[in-house]
């Protein structure tokens, strides 16, 4: 660990330390902090104050966006970089302390969930695009090794939890505008009826989008029902649809192209006309049972993903009887059941809590593959160049145990053991494309443990630390690295040994301050090989190893202002020399990308810092984002630069009787700074670039009903 994290570490210690001697204040008692109880650790009786992990909860209610994305919703986060690519053809970009950074679509490396359901597949792919955060009630974002408790790829774990139903019937009605024609609509119905509570939530989005040829809609539909048993326990019952017709793809773009003119898309996007549409239904049951000092929890759920995309793939390169041509056509079905017990009550006289459970997971992928040309006509699904069944299963147990063993000090163990079998069965061959079937498994292992010293009431000290890893997805095993057909099955999971100190300190006015300083080294580290024309390739490049610190506070300073800031410093490289392709169409590796080589993706250092104003029925926001420059492939031979963007938002707020009427403007972007958003990793043809728009206004206006509104 290099010495300029040694220095933060002591300035967070002696912070922690003055800080806790003043315990006084001059804020009304209704600023208490909250002492929810730690969802994302699986633990029920144990508040997220004292767990030996980084956890941070969001409060959505009421969530003043679009509710379309959530990268500005995580802006705030430590060690999380969520990246707005201004384009929905394609997932947001979201990684972990370094972990998911190489995805060039979707999210992976990191664990999701919405309402205690997987959002992630049993292979590691996830997507937040079905994030319904007009119906959000809260984000928990757990980081560090005791996120391995939740299996494979889990760099991270990000939890979307609904709204809960209200007691009387409540309406909600947002609808907001911006550049571009972009335009949401939304409405929300809850309340309780007899002992079935329920949450509805509704939401259209429409766009040009900012670049050319990158306009887009989407529709959600989220349910929520909540069924109070009695002494039979409680059932919740989700469901949720997700469509999104056709969002076009403008592709990357070179720095050259940037400096010309960073609105426009990649002429191949035009030719081929590339784009995506999903439609995806997903349902869930969640049931607890508390019997005594024990509550059984069950779940199962089941869905189905279906994608359509357009490549950018040369008619050329889809000569090669191998290639699997430049339409992908992926449906997916999947479901799984997670069934733990849990008993909470004392162990030689101290509070303890115990949990055991088990998950399986499956899913089952028909893939196909077209030309993306019929004759000369470009940008539509040609002949069929590839027909696979793949499917993947998972079996996992895990433990967990929480003890205060001492007056001041508790620990948390736990582990979780997983098996992964992946199996494909080629239905495409002919003589020059032979039977590429095939399957792999892995199995692995991950012990955590943790340690917490409260040194007072409102200050905890806790040492962590535990292995974790991550197969690749059935993208990544979708192409091999050197052309050929079939699955990449010589790939290998990559492996992480994780470490954490850090402290949280905290008063009952609202004000308080947490650090973290984290090491990962990883071996087998899956990196892109190849990017282009839509389509990555993937190989193990070896050993590498991230760390870093995390800082974050919010403080009320006085009756009307609240400040909050959030800084992540992160040293990412790979630990030894690798090689690396530098032109279109590389097979082999010809250029040597040195040992200390830094991760793409990723920036060294992020901050965000925020004052908030209110005097009823007025509220003002000034948030400032500051992202360091971002190297964009293996041989860190290019990089995007860093930025520094200032965003505002104002807003008037007013009960009467049993309606509330907001309205809110936001301008993002208010100097009006050129900035890349994101980058697409290792892009074969160097169009790395995906630029985030100028000054932006968003308008907004909210509606609520309440039929017994006492706010």
């Amino acid at each position: 660990m290099s010495s300029r994290w040694w220095c933060c570490l002591f300035l967070c210690v002696f912070a922690n330390t003055s800080a806790a001697g003043d315990e006084s204040s001059d804020h009304p008692a209704s600023a208490k902090i909250l002492d929810p109880v730690v969802v994302s650790a699986r633990l029920e009786q144990v508040p997220a104050f004292d767990t030996p992990a980084s956890i941070t909860t969001i409060d959505l209610e009421p969530e003043r966006r679009p509710g379309v994305g959530v990268s500005g919703t995580l802006a705030g986060v430590p060690g999380l970089i969520a990246r707005d690519r201004q384009n929905y053809a394609q997932d947001t970009q979201i990684s972990v302390r370094g972990f998911g950074a190489r995805a060039t679509f979707g999210v992976r490396g990191i664990r999701l969930y919405t309402d205690g359901i997987p959002a992630t597949m049993p292979d590691g792919q996830g997507q937040v695009s079905h994030f319904n955060l007009f119906g959000g009630g809260r984000i928990e974002i757990l980081r560090g090794p005791f996120s391995s408790l939740y299996g494979n790829s889990s760099g991270g774990v990000i939890q979307l939890w609904s709204v809960e139903p209200s007691p009387e019937p409540e309406v909600v009605v947002q609808s907001s505008i911006g550049p571009d024609d972009s335009r949401t609509l939304g409405t929300r119905l809850r309340g309780t009826a007899g002992t079935m509570g329920y949450v509805v939530a509704a939401q259209r989005f429409l766009t040009d989008g900012y670049r050319d040829h990158s306009a887009a809609e989407r529709t959600q539909v989220d349910t929520k029902l909540t069924f109070d048993l009695g002494s039979a326990g409680a059932l919740n019952v989700i469901a949720g649809r997700l469509d999104a017709p056709e969002a076009l793809d403008p592709l990357g773009l070179t720095w050259a192209q940037v400096q010309e003119d960073p609105a426009q898309a990649t002429a191949a996007a035009n030719i081929y006309n590339t784009r995506k549409s999903v439609v995806q239904n997903q349902a869930g049951l969640l049931y607890a049972l508390p019997v005594g000092d024990t509550t059984l929890h069950a779940s199962t759920w089941a869905g189905e993903r279906r994608v359509e995309q357009f490549l950018a793939l040369p008619v050329g390169a889809q000569a090669n009887p191998l290639n699997s041509g430049g339409v992908i056509d992926l449906d997916n079905s999947y479901g799984g059941s997670d069934m733990r017990w849990s008993w909470h009550g004392a162990l030689g006289g101290w509070p303890a809590e115990l949990q055991v459970g088990m998950n399986y997971e499956r899913q089952n992928q028909h893939r196909l593959g077209f030309e993306n040309f019929a004759g000369t006509s470009l940008g539509v699904r040609g002949a069929l160049r590839r027909n696979e069944r793949n499917r993947v299963q998972n079996f996992d147990q895990y433990s967990q145990a929480w003890w205060q063993f001492a007056p001041d000090w508790s620990v948390l163990l736990g582990a979780r053991h997983s098996n992964i079998r992946f199996t494909s069965t080629d239905r495409y061959v002919t003589q020059s494309n032979p039977d590429d079937s095939g399957q792999v498994s892995y199995a692995q292992t991950t012990p955590v443990a943790g340690l917490v010293y409260s040194a007072n009431e409102n200050l905890r000290y806790y040492l962590s630390l535990g292995r974790g890893f991550e197969t690749p997805t059935f993208n990544e095993l979708g192409y091999r690295a050197d052309g050929g057909a079939g699955l990449a099955f010589d790939l290998l999971p990559a492996v992480s040994r994780n470490y954490e100190l850090g402290g949280k300190w905290r008063v009952d006015a609202g004000a308080w301050f947490e650090w973290a300083v984290f090491r990962s080294d990883t071996e087998n580290e899956l990196a892109v090989a190849t990017n282009s024309g839509g389509r990555s390739s993937y190989w193990n490049v070896g050993p590498s190893r991230r760390s870093g610190v995390e800082l974050s506070f919010h403080a009320p300073v006085s009756k009307n202002w609240t400040l909050e800031a959030a800084y992540t410093g992160l040293d990412a490289h790979f630990r030894d020399a690798l090689p690396t392709c530098s032109a279109s169409g590389c097979a082999n590796p010809e250029t040597p990308a040195g040992a200390g080589t830094r991760i793409p993706g990723l920036a060294r250092q992020q901050l965000q810092a925020a004052a908030q104003w209110s005097l009823d029925p007025w509220w003002a926001t000034i948030e400032g984002l500051g992202v360091g420059n971002v190297s964009v492939n293996d041989s860190g031979d290019e990089q995007a630069p860093g930025y520094f963007l200032v965003n505002l938002a104002f807003g008037w707020s007013r009960l009467v009787g049993t309606q509330r009427l907001e309205a809110f403007v936001r301008l993002d972007n208010v100097l009006d700074r050129a900035y890349i958003g994101s980058v697409i990793v290792n892009e074969r043809n160097r169009r790395f670039y995906e630029p985030g728009p100028g000054r932006v206004v968003l308008l907004g206006l909210r509606w609520q009903w309440n039929g017994h509104n006492s706010r």
